[in-house]
């Protein structure tokens, strides 16, 4: 009995090492909603076949494998397309901006006045006031950017455009592909974007080889 779970345990221990490393490596403050979901399935069918010894094994294995392509799946879609990741991880929601709450958007998403205060004590803000930018990402930390300091803003990371910084910086979609036309440079051969102090800086996928 007790050899069958020690067994069961040191296997499972490893197969679920190696899941991890197939699906990419991620910390736990950095998982999405659907990452979550997948990491306590798995906890869970590992368990119940650990509980249960006169289960196979393979019953536990056969669903997290099929997680695991599932998650695959969903991650190669994901990258290809914005539309799909923003269905399915949700939006990045801008908290304070130019210093004042955004009351609205913090009342969609059920993120209380205590929460913002909790997250900004948190990360050392003593005060509302301080902050400049804020924003709720979609693994529930908060990104801070704090007043009289010039901080890069994402425009294109991995030749996906954000939109909503577009707005942020007060440019558009046209003024963003006359850059690019003037450097030689299509979307597709832009890993990172991001603009700062009046400046666009651009990191090309040929600079990554």
């Amino acid at each position: 009995m007790y050899l069958t779970i020690v067994m069961k345990t040191f296997f499972l221990y490893l197969f679920i090492i190696l899941v991890y490393r197939i699906m990419g490596k991620k910390e736990v403050g950095q998982l999405g909603i659907v990452d979550l979901i997948v990491s306590i399935l798995i906890a869970e069918l590992a368990a119940i076949s650990i509980e249960d010894e006169k289960m196979s094994i393979f019953i536990s294995i056969v669903p997290i494998v099929v997680l695991v392509v599932l998650q695959i799946i969903l991650n190669y879609f994901s990258l290809k397309s914005d539309k799909f990741r923003k269905m399915i991880d949700g939006n990045p929601t801008v908290i304070i901006k130019d210093g004042k709450i955004k009351f609205k958007q913090m009342s969609k998403i059920r993120y209380s006045l205590d929460d913002l205060i909790t997250q900004l004590r948190e990360q050392g803000i003593k005060s509302i006031e301080e902050v400049d930018y804020a924003i709720l990402e979609n693994n529930g930390k908060l990104s801070i950017f704090q007043k009289c300091h010039d901080y890069p803003m994402p425009i294109i990371v991995d030749s996906v455009v954000n939109y909503e910084v577009l707005k942020e910086i007060n440019k558009n979609e046209k003024w963003l592909y006359k850059l690019l036309q003037n450097m030689h440079l299509k979307l597709d051969d832009v890993f990172y974007a991001f603009y700062t102090k009046n400046k666009t800086f651009i990191i090309k996928k040929t600079d990554l080889i």
